[in-house]
């Protein structure tokens, strides 16, 4: 790379605002996660109501994963990110509002409605402007905010919530979208080619590292349900499945399980509740980055590469099923730490795929497909963790349950995973032709 491209990096403060996004994201849901404790005493709501409000975000925002991405793939994830995180802005401060049960589902349905579009942007965002060598590590890095959004979340929101109430503080936290949007708006271009602060060697960079050019707009997304003919994206979908129904516990349920079951209080809780998910957002870069290494540098093929990241992070993943077993505070926190990081190295890949096998053009759609299944996880899981605990008294079980289906995703990827390649739609290929020849004639 040249100098000029070197001090051009405009592809890295659109990293950074894509990072900022997802961290207010997760800021956003953990605001309930952090506060439920409070909820359940003063609107006199039972874990089995709470468990139906954290599962309905989940329900919304998987179901309209792919509607967003195709938004993004179509009108640019410009338009399709920066009115997203007005959205679900809103809905957050409207959150402080809530009466009980009722106006706090409506109220979770409608975050689940603006924050579903955030990942598949960000997926299609890397795909056009970061190289090739570079996608794993930028998918780790954006990603790993959701880590920072909960860890942050978890202290600062019992702090708020401890000093003031729980109303102000959703206000509070909502605000803090509408500035990302007003910089979005200023400094995102849809394209590298379309910034005016951009150097001509830092697009020559990025452009001449991508197998496919995104972003030509004379080629057409492909329809979403034509890539469920697609052995890779059913093992895409059923993988992320199995690692978010265990990640998501760490912006549910955790903060309960430690009051709960293992006897803290709850400032303690809020710390301690933070430290999964700052181990993971560390490890989920590097891991990131140390994938793009060896791929770049042909120490393993991309298939290999992305197998061996799935399958370590899902091995550490497994630690959740031994955490009741440990009489230990200390043992159950390290325990957490690791089973939360193995979810983050898994995470790099997952949202690296995408662009590694998504047709021109419709890496939001892939994208969006991925996580509406991966998101079920997340729609019932709240649940069942919800019916175990209030079955058995504690959450013993449900952390075995959880384990039971890491096993699952480790066998998904190993075997059901094909090579990792782009998928070639021929309907795309002989409409690219057709235009091509009518701009000839």
């Amino acid at each position: 790379m040249t100098n000029s491209a070197r001090s051009s990096r405009i592809r890295w403060w659109i990293a950074g605002l894509m990072w900022l996004a997802i961290a207010i994201n997760y800021i956003d849901r953990t605001v309930l996660s952090a506060a439920a404790p409070h909820l359940i005493k003063e609107l006199d709501i039972n874990p089995e109501m709470m468990g139906f409000i954290m599962a309905a975000f989940f329900w919304s925002y998987a179901l309209l994963q792919i509607p967003a991405g195709w938004f993004a793939d179509r009108f640019g994830q410009k338009k399709g990110l920066g009115i997203a995180v007005g959205w679900w802005s809103i809905a957050t401060m409207a959150m402080g509002l809530a009466t009980g049960f009722k106006s706090l589902l409506a109220l979770r349905l409608a975050l689940g409605v603006g924050e579903a579009a955030a990942y598949p942007s960000n997926a299609g965002i890397t795909a056009r402007w970061f190289p090739d060598r570079e996608r794993a590590t930028v998918s780790g890095l954006f990603d790993s905010a959701s880590k920072f959004g909960g860890a942050v979340a978890m202290p600062l929101i019992v702090f708020m919530i401890a000093l003031f109430d729980w109303r102000l503080t959703f206000l509070a936290i909502g605000a803090l979208g509408l500035f990302w949007v007003i910089a979005w708006y200023f400094i995102y271009a849809e394209n590298p080619e379309d910034h005016k602060s951009i150097s001509k060697e830092e697009v020559r960079f990025i452009r001449g590292g991508q197998a496919q050019k995104h972003g030509d707009k004379s080629v057409r997304p492909m329809k979403w349900y034509k890539l469920l003919r697609y052995r890779n994206i059913w093992a895409m979908c059923i993988g992320f499945f199995t690692i978010n129904y265990t990640s998501y516990f760490f912006i549910t349920w955790l903060p309960t399980y430690l009051v709960k079951d293992k006897g803290m209080d709850f400032l303690k809780m809020g710390m301690v509740a933070a430290l999964p998910l700052i181990c993971g957002m560390v490890i989920e870069v590097l891991a990131g980055w140390a994938s793009d290494r060896m791929v770049h540098n042909k120490v393993l093929s991309l298939t290999a590469t992305r197998k061996l990241f799935l399958t370590i992070g899902l091995l550490m993943a497994l630690c959740i099923g031994f955490a009741p077993f440990t009489d230990s505070v200390f043992m159950t926190v390290l325990l957490l730490c690791i089973a939360k990081s193995g979810t983050t190295v898994a995470a790099s890949q997952v949202w690296a795929l995408p662009g590694d096998v998504a047709p021109q053009n419709s890496v939001s759609i892939v994208a969006g497909l991925q996580n509406t299944v991966s998101n079920m996880g997340g729609a019932v899981g709240p649940i069942i963790t919800g019916a175990i605990v209030g079955a058995t008294g504690h959450f013993t079980w449900a952390l075995v349950f959880s384990a039971v289906l890491v096993v699952i995703g480790i066998l998904n990827y190993l075997f059901l995973m094909g090579n990792v390649e782009p998928i070639v739609d021929e309907e795309q290929v002989s409409h690219s032709h057709s235009v091509a020849s009518g701009a000839a004639r």
